[in-house]
């Protein structure tokens, strides 16, 4: 076996590495394709809930929602799981995550926001509309490298109408 010399090692290694990432930045470029901005409109049913009468500082709380595209057809689920971290006479300041489970992949989320009273928002008629906005971190499959947000609409107890902007993730 020849020896080679530490400047003949040093080429090889460079020669390595230069191939070596000409072939990751290709397959980083494909993975990478441009997806254009869009928005997908969506719009949940309430299908489960823990959401206490009165909101405590430091115990959490879910809601689910069944989601249907615009023409009504099912398209997955939202799951959300919050926090209150404050809680006042005014309403609540509540840190949230989402996953919204849809037949293409995941898209989470996250969010701090002000949410009103629970007797406001809880009951059954004549609940006032209020909304939120998450900030997308993330998701997987078709998916992946998501950013934008959500805008959560709740139109009234167990409905809400949700608006997923999704960026445009070219670079």
């Amino acid at each position: 076996m020849a020896t080679m010399d530490r400047r003949s090692v040093l080429q090889l290694t460079s020669a390595a590495a230069v191939a070596g990432g000409l072939v990751v930045g290709a397959g980083g470029a494909a993975h990478a394709a441009r997806r254009a901005a869009r928005r997908i409109v969506l719009t949940g049913r309430r299908t489960g809930a823990n959401i206490p009468d009165l909101l405590t500082v430091g115990v959490p709380y879910f809601v689910r929602y069944d989601l249907s595209d615009e023409q009504g057809v099912s398209v997955g689920t939202e799951s959300a799981h919050c926090l209150p971290v404050v809680v006042g006479l005014d309403g609540s300041s509540v840190l949230a995550t989402l996953v919204l489970s849809l037949d293409d992949g995941l898209i989470t989320a996250a969010t701090a926001f002000q949410r009103p009273l629970p007797a406001v928002t809880e009951t059954p008629v004549n609940a006032r509309p209020w909304s939120h906005v998450f900030a997308i971190t993330g998701g997987t499959e078709a998916y992946v490298g998501a950013a934008g947000s959500i805008t959560i609409e709740h139109l009234t107890r167990d409905e809400n109408l949700l608006t997923v902007d999704l960026a445009d993730t070219s670079l």
